[in-house]
């Protein structure tokens, strides 16, 4: 199972390779493959006063240090069409962020860097609009889409600063044929319901993660931080990384139940793009 998981923003070099290094131990005892995500700048953040990340040139030096350091793939978001190349010529897959996941130009600059592609599902969003989202990627991709472009659901609005997570969703978007990943971080996030920043209850993390699971998945993103108050965006949502071990073992159990037919991601570069 392809597992994603690390800090929500690219904090430090120190902190990176901290939570790289417990990824790449977990790996060792686990039927997992992990993929590091930071963010090197968090675009979309409630306040102006909050923090964003270490920026475009420090954060790729780091994220390329992790992927040196510890052999892990590594992905990151790209918020505009002029980041796609630099942004992919250093990480394995990039993320299209809720927000932007119908801004057509950006789609097709991702589904063309010779990269994967992960794209979150909007929270303004209904589970089967992402059959779209698939048309445009291949366009570009042809028919490699179906290992190449990754869906991931992450909860759609429910009133005012809340999120719900219609299981029926991850059936319907992986009839389309392509890999499916569960957010359970973003999930449980309130947005913007603590005034100047979002809130969470990482607490039910496990809950929906479970959920999810036995719905049937191609992997789980699960943003991870070994002291989560002190994390600098989603605090409220990322899971203590000395407890992300006995998590994975808990959903691994239900995945060897589940024997969900997984389908392949494809990681390497693509020579033609």
């Amino acid at each position: 199972m392809l597992v994603i998981s690390g800090p929500c923003a690219i904090e430090s070099e120190a902190l990176a390779l901290e939570v790289a290094e417990q990824l790449a131990a977990l790996a060792q005892r686990l039927p997992i493959t992990p993929i590091y995500k930071s963010s090197f700048d968090k675009a979309n953040r409630t306040a102006i006063t909050s923090p964003r990340g270490v920026g475009l040139d420090e954060g790729l030096r780091i994220l390329a240090k992790v992927r040196e350091q510890f052999g892990l793939p590594v992905i990151t978001d790209v918020h505009e069409c002029a980041q796609v190349a630099e942004v992919a010529a250093v990480v394995d897959l990039l993320q299209v962020p809720a927000f932007l996941s119908r801004q057509t130009d950006l789609l097709l600059a991702a589904a063309g860097s010779g990269r994967s592609v992960m794209v979150k599902k909007g929270q303004f969003m209904a589970p089967g609009d992402m059959a779209q989202v698939v048309a445009k990627a291949a366009s570009v991709m042809g028919d490699s889409v179906t290992r190449r472009l990754l869906l991931c659901e992450r909860g759609t609005s429910f009133g005012h600063h809340d999120l719900v997570v219609d299981m029926r969703g991850l059936a319907q978007m992986r009839a389309f044929g392509c890999p499916v990943i569960y957010d359970a971080s973003h999930s449980l996030q309130q947005p913007s319901a603590a005034g100047t920043k979002s809130g969470g209850q990482r607490e039910l993390i496990p809950a929906l993660a479970r959920a999810a699971v036995a719905v049937g998945v191609d992997g789980l993103f699960i943003e991870t931080h070994p002291r989560p108050d002190q994390a600098q965006s989603d605090a409220a949502t990322v899971w203590p990384t000395d407890r992300l071990g006995d998590l994975l073992e808990e959903l691994l159990a239900i995945d060897a139940v589940v024997a969900v037919d997984r389908r392949t991601v494809d990681l390497s570069p693509r020579a033609e793009a």
